[in-house]
């Protein structure tokens, strides 16, 4: 199994109140990067930053990698329009970082995006692939994309209370700036991306698409953004089986909405439960609190842990966060950064 990380920026995270991926906005360029570098590395080498809230609860790359120190897999970053650099080996597809969706153009060429990304998907050798990303600001460009589409619109955020009529508001202004209204782009799923979208999302579309056309099993690791990445795919014309895999935290805050987004777009969808509220842990009590809850292929990697190795993933993601200095009791953690979401 391999899993493909891409990794990207929009100036849409800067908007005040839209994303919990970062205490200051020179932070928040840092988070994918950092990310990245957590994913690879089990914690971050070139960054500046660890992202933790001041709460104590890390990145779901944390939760990620600790998936991958029990089970091994895996990983294939891409850079899908990152601000700051990174330690972690990358695939360049010339992706530029987008801008804020309240722009005439959010994501510039997105089209030529998906086709170098389909490209890539073809090109890979696996049978299964699962595709995550990490995107600051990314469920309010999927409320701008699932809009523009015409599709249902609910998204879930990274903090306890999801502030989803402010990101309504700013995909009213977004449209607006775009001469577009609701299901403007019905069909259209590329010009939609590039009006009110992330440059993240073409490159996960096109990944899928590419690797999809070669016959290999796609998996879209994440919650609500990867059912706006589903509702792309299905608009252009692809009707292959797909499957998204998400966490828990994300269905119990979505409820019967998340079934139903999926069934809208035709995805089979695996749920796993981590098994947080087991465990008295500082990082695992604010994953049950509603923070963070998806993000970095965290319930894609999640669901491919067999029931038995469970409780080795909460004992690796006590390590992992011992590394990134997160102490147990929430005490001495060093909250250098909320984590990342929208």
């Amino acid at each position: 199994m391999r899993v493909v990380l891409p990794a990207g920026t929009t100036e849409t995270a800067l908007i005040d109140g839209i994303s919990a991926a970062g205490a200051a906005p020179e932070l928040m360029e840092h988070t994918p990067s950092a990310d990245v570098e957590i994913l690879a590395y089990g914690e971050p080498v070139m960054s500046p930053v660890t992202p933790v809230s001041p709460n104590g609860c890390p990145t779901p790359a944390a939760v990620t990698r600790a998936v991958r120190e029990v089970i091994d897999f895996d990983v294939a970053v891409v850079d899908a329009g990152l601000t700051q650099s990174t330690a972690a080996p990358t695939v360049d597809l010339g992706v530029e970082p987008g801008t804020d969706v309240r722009e005439a153009v959010a994501v510039p060429s997105a089209d030529a995006v998906f086709d170098r990304a389909y490209d890539y998907g073809v090109s890979l050798p696996d049978d299964e692939l699962l595709i995550g990303e990490t995107v600051p600001g990314g469920t309010t460009t999927a409320l701008g994309v699932l809009t523009a589409l015409g599709e249902p619109t609910a998204v879930s955020s990274s903090l306890p209370e999801n502030p989803i009529e402010r990101k309504r508001r700013v995909v009213d202004e977004a449209l607006a700036a775009s001469d577009l209204e609701p299901g403007d782009c019905e069909g259209r799923p590329l010009a939609a991306i590039e009006a009110v979208g992330d440059p993240v999302q073409p490159t996960v579309a096109g990944i899928a698409a590419g690797a999809l056309e070669a016959g290999t099993a796609v998996t879209l690791a994440g919650g609500t953004q990867m059912i706006a990445v589903a509702a792309v795919l299905r608009h252009a014309g692809i009707d292959a089986p797909l499957s998204i895999a998400t966490t828990s935290f994300v269905a119990d805050e979505q409820g019967d909405r998340l079934e139903a987004a999926c069934e809208q777009v035709g995805c089979d969808l695996t749920v796993t439960d981590p098994g947080f509220d087991g465990r008295d842990h500082v990082a695992m009590e604010r994953y049950c609190a509603g923070e963070a809850k998806e993000g970095v292929a965290m319930g894609g990697a999640l669901s491919l842990v067999p029931d038995d190795e469970m409780a080795a993933v909460r004992d690796r993601l006590e390590a992992v966060c011992a590394r990134l200095g997160i102490d147990g009791s929430g005490e001495e953690r060093q909250a250098t950064e909320e984590p990342r979401g929208a």
